[in-house]
């Protein structure tokens, strides 16, 4: 049995946070920023051996390109170097999501392609490759999601394993899901599109969050892929700058000291079961035969087992913020649609498309998902991008009528 491993982490900074930390406390964001540079500088360490698979929000790598938030963390650290770094790294794989780091099945469907498209520009932007695997947001995933995915360009999309079931939708207990449908990629079809489905092993990952070493790590993916004959495809994933595991600053005593590395080292001396791999490259060499069925679902965070998405919709203050959201994006589409029936007859067409794109970008950043995640400490900045939207609509129907 082969065994490979694809080892992803996820990065996210809602809008504004780099500065808001840097201004406020500046201990926690080097600590962050510390986070976002480790991963380039250990794959150099082990450049014959480490691959990694890496995901960026839209937001982030924004503010991580700002040239004003760059000059402020200068005398910390070089961002735009830390960038340059990604863009050196091969055996680095980045991974696209949506721009503002939204929650799919909540935001409306109308909304999806322009978070997917503005996401996936920015990684070309920043790095100067269009990027063909997907990480959802909150690994909220819904098969609806298959044809904006693929239209969008993407090939394949992580998904929580414990939300995958046979195509023919067979209901599985947790305790009886096989071994080949948790450490083997498969394929997701809906309406006439389909797309690669690559299982996040949960229990590992969420060892990779909180703290694992490398022995530890090599007999459980044995003990628990033993059975998958062949190649098979552990892929864990996490949070890469979140808890004290990664943002130790003593990296001997963190996730890049205490584990990444002397897992490389035995790697590199042929001591070790488990070989790092980048998605696309497994997918590539074994490319998946078989179908399967993804119950809408998220990862397991906070108290949710992430079978629905209590975090982010539960109380009465999150489902009156999405309701804003969704009568926000209904009257910026109906006015997008009304622009372009009169475009002949606009006085000024050109405003009133760039009127429309800042509308459109107060919304996309109101879908923004920590606003709900942090619950009623943070529902008052969907009003924050939802108001200059209303304002700017209003406007716009103004000079309509």
């Amino acid at each position: 049995m082969n065994i490979s491993h694809a080892l992803g982490l996820h990065m996210h900074q809602p809008p504004e946070n780099l500065r808001l930390l840097y201004e406020t406390n500046q201990w926690e964001a080097r600590q962050i920023i510390q986070c976002y540079a480790r991963p380039a500088k250990f794959i150099q360490k082990f450049s014959d051996v480490a691959y990694l698979n890496i995901g960026f929000s839209g937001i982030l790598l924004e503010q991580l390109s700002d040239p004003e938030i760059q000059n402020d963390f200068k005398q910390i650290f070089d961002l735009e170097d830390i960038l340059c770094q990604y863009q050196k790294a091969e055996q680095i794989e980045i991974i696209g999501m949506g721009y503002y780091h939204p929650i799919f099945p909540l935001i409306p469907v109308e909304d999806w392609k322009a978070q997917l498209e503005k996401g996936r520009n920015m990684v070309k932007e920043t790095f100067g490759i269009q990027p063909i695997g997907f990480w959802p947001s909150e690994m909220a995933f819904s098969m609806e999601m298959i044809p904006a995915l693929r239209e969008a360009g993407y090939e394949y999309v992580i998904v929580d394993s414990v939300h995958i079931h046979p195509e023919n939708g067979e209901e599985i207990k947790k305790t009886s899901i096989s071994s080949n449908m948790i450490y083997l990629p498969h394929i997701a079809r809906y309406e006439g599109y389909e797309i690669v489905i690559v299982p996040r092993d949960r229990d590992i990952s969420n060892a990779q969050e909180s703290g694992m070493d490398p022995g530890w790590f090599e007999n459980e993916v044995n003990h628990k892929a033993g059975s998958v004959k062949g190649s098979c495809l552990v892929t864990t994933w996490s949070d890469g700058e979140n808890g004290g595991w990664f943002r130790q600053m003593d990296e001997d005593f963190g996730f890049w000291g205490h584990f990444f590395a002397p897992y490389m080292q035995r790697v590199r001396e042929g001591e070790f079961s488990v070989q790092p791999v980048r998605l696309s490259d497994y997918i590539n060499d074994c490319p998946p035969r078989d179908y399967v069925f993804v119950q809408t679902g998220a990862w397991n965070v906070a108290r949710t087992s992430g079978s629905d998405f209590s975090q982010w919709a539960e109380s009465p203050g999150q489902k009156r913020a999405l309701e804003e959201v969704w009568e926000v994006s209904r009257e910026f589409h109906r006015l997008e649609r009304e622009v372009e029936k009169r475009k002949e007859e606009a006085i000024d067409p050109d405003h009133l498309r760039n009127l429309l794109n800042k509308a459109q970008d107060w919304l996309l950043k109101a879908e923004t998902s920590c606003y709900f995640f942090w619950g009623d400490a943070w529902i008052s900045k969907v009003y924050d991008q939802t108001k200059p939207a209303r304002i700017i609509l209003r406007q716009i129907g103004e000079i309509l009528d």
